[in-house]
């Protein structure tokens, strides 16, 4: 299953990318999608695109109740979700 997931921007690149932090791990999206995205702005990452901006405390409870699940974890081949 492939879910979209919250990441917070942490560096704009060339070409409408950008690197994103998700709990320790850091990878490379697409913003193609989204207007006006800044550093420490969350968006909704799919399949390496983010989708749309979203507010920083949903981001955080959104990430906090993965957590708290135990669906959530960084390893050494990036992001899991169980």
């Amino acid at each position: 299953m492939c879910l979209a997931i919250p990441a917070q921007v942490v560096e704009l690149r060339d070409n409408d990318n950008a690197v994103v932090d998700l709990a320790g791990v850091r990878k490379e999206i697409s913003l193609s999608l989204v207007d006006g995205v800044a550093v420490g702005d969350y968006v909704i990452v799919h399949v390496g695109y983010a989708l749309n901006k979203l507010d920083p405390e949903e981001a955080e409870q959104t990430l906090k109740l993965f957590a708290e699940m135990g669906q959530l974890t960084a390893d050494g081949d990036g992001l899991t979700l169980h």
